[in-house]
């Protein structure tokens, strides 16, 4: 893959944590169908094809069969669907500090009896219990691009018959992530995955699905969609399909094409960002780390990196710089130099 051909706009672009950029060929896409759209030539059967392209796509990118994903629209949306199937009297263990996508969810059922114990993230996987329903994490935090011990959470889970929930969002992408190993995975793909906002995913192990209430459920999440759009009786799909969330059209269409690329990518292609962060953590005199994020904490961080023509975010007090596959060793040492 030709970086400088796929992604021509990126140089300097650090910031994909917060939103990620189109590769060409899903921006021309979507102008294509914005152009239909406003000429009155859209086909709305048609945006059936680019978001089943898309769930495929997604289905290779997190090793699981594509009946196992729902489409969503947020990632905070799959952890309400989870949070609102507990029984009251069950417990759910999170990280502090985590995202609120998935805590918020979580919380809010503490009126209907829900325990919701919060430790920090180097200590959940010893949190959970014989007590523990459900332990809910993302697999790389948000404000500062830690990785979760996914390992030794998912064994604690197994020992003590507790269900998983992991929030993908900023790890599928880069970070190397079987998803066929957790009950339930959410990912919002307008980040690493490169997408318009507007397009996640809901990963559900089909022995976990009988258990998830389809509180949203609509024309989409039926077994034959456009036959089920009036009346009676409930006749939903029987695979994950029936959690299904009715589409935002036009981004599917620039979803497809992005998330087709990433899934014909080695998984050493795509930690490429991983590679650079530790080279820029290196030349920065950072402890090293397996994450495509960097945390730069030095004074006027976020000017100077502006200065230097490098657009990052400021997340938990510190300058949060990403890599990913437009970036290059040019990026490392603008930011070095920027920095030091």
């Amino acid at each position: 893959m030709s970086t400088s051909t796929t992604f021509p706009d990126a140089r300097g672009y650090l910031d994909t944590g917060t939103l990620g950029l189109p590769p060409v060929a899903a921006a021309d896409a979507l102008q294509q169908a914005v152009d239909a759209y406003r000429h009155g030539r859209a086909n709305a059967r048609a945006y059936d094809d680019w978001v089943e392209r898309g769930r495929r796509a997604f289905a290779r990118l997190a090793g699981v069969p594509a009946a196992h994903v729902a489409v969503s629209s947020q990632a905070s949306v799959s952890a309400g669907l989870v949070a609102a199937s507990l029984p009251a009297g069950a417990e759910v263990v999170c990280a502090a500090n985590d995202f609120t996508s998935v805590l918020f969810p979580f919380l809010v059922q503490r009126e209907r009896g829900v325990t919701v114990r919060v430790v920090a993230l180097e200590e959940i996987a010893q949190a959970v219990s014989d007590a523990t329903t459900v332990v809910a994490v993302s697999a790389v935090q948000s404000a500062d691009g830690r990785i979760a011990d996914l390992d030794a959470l998912e064994r604690a889970a197994a020992a003590h018959g507790a269900a998983t929930f992991i929030d993908a969002t900023q790890a599928l992408g880069w970070l190397p992530l079987d998803a066929s190993r957790f009950d339930f995975v959410a990912c919002a793909a307008y980040k690493w995955l490169l997408c318009p906002r507007g397009v996640a995913f809901f990963i559900v192990r089909p022995e976990r699905l009988d258990g998830i209430v389809p509180h949203a459920a609509g024309w989409y999440a039926g077994e034959q969609r456009w036959e089920a759009i009036y009346g009676e009786p409930l006749r939903l799909a029987a695979d994950a399909r029936r959690l299904d969330l009715s589409p935002a059209w036009l981004s599917w269409v620039g979803a497809a094409p992005a998330l087709e690329l990433l899934a014909g990518l080695t998984p050493d292609e795509r930690a490429r960002g991983v590679r650079l962060a530790g080279a820029a953590r290196e030349q920065l005199g950072l402890p090293p780390s397996d994450s495509a994020m960097v945390m730069a904490t030095a004074a006027g961080a976020r000017e100077r990196l502006e200065r230097a023509g490098v657009k990052a975010a400021v997340r938990d007090g510190a300058v949060r710089i990403c890599f990913h596959l437009y970036n290059d060793e040019d990026d490392v040492d603008r930011v070095v130099s920027a920095l030091t």
